[in-house]
């Protein structure tokens, strides 16, 4: 029997291939959304996932102002944030969240779907997220996929 057959290969930084891919907002839910992107950008799309190495690709998200919630959502969902004094707790619903930064929605979603260390942070590095159908990225060519069939 050849044993070298069952030999497992591990990713690392110079073996990966990372992708430019364009993902657009209008119209998807946001939680849906946020774990198809989370996926994206973790690479566990790819035969050679490896968990402790950044092989996910590139991700450039486009109207982000367009993304949907269900159900009272945009009347429930609270966004907390703390201005460092006392008495300082500041709230946000969705809806005026929004208005007011559209992209900070997707954002928050994804990056409580990655891993809380430094890899996690590194990957959010990756991700591109613009409130209208404009982008910078062009010359990076970014494929356009369609996140309705992908799990």
């Amino acid at each position: 029997m050849n044993t070298l057959s069952y030999r497992t290969e591990s990713a690392n930084k110079s073996t990966v291939q990372k992708e430019w891919v364009l993902v657009d907002a209008e119209g998807q839910v946001l939680g849906r959304l946020a774990s198809v992107i989370a996926s994206l950008l973790r690479g566990k799309h790819k035969p050679y996932f490896t968990p402790h190495v950044d092989c996910g690709d590139n991700v450039v998200v486009i109207n982000a102002e367009k993304v949907i919630l269900t159900g009272e959502k945009w009347n429930e969902k609270e966004y907390v944030r703390h201005t460092g004094y006392p008495g300082g707790q500041r709230i946000t619903k969705a809806e005026d969240m929004l208005r007011k930064n559209p992209i900070y929605l997707i954002e928050h979603a994804v990056k409580g779907m990655l891993p809380k260390n430094r890899l996690g942070r590194a990957l959010f590095k990756n991700m591109h997220v613009y409130a209208g159908s404009e982008h910078k990225h062009e010359a990076q060519k970014p494929k356009k996929i369609d996140i309705t069939n992908i799990k």
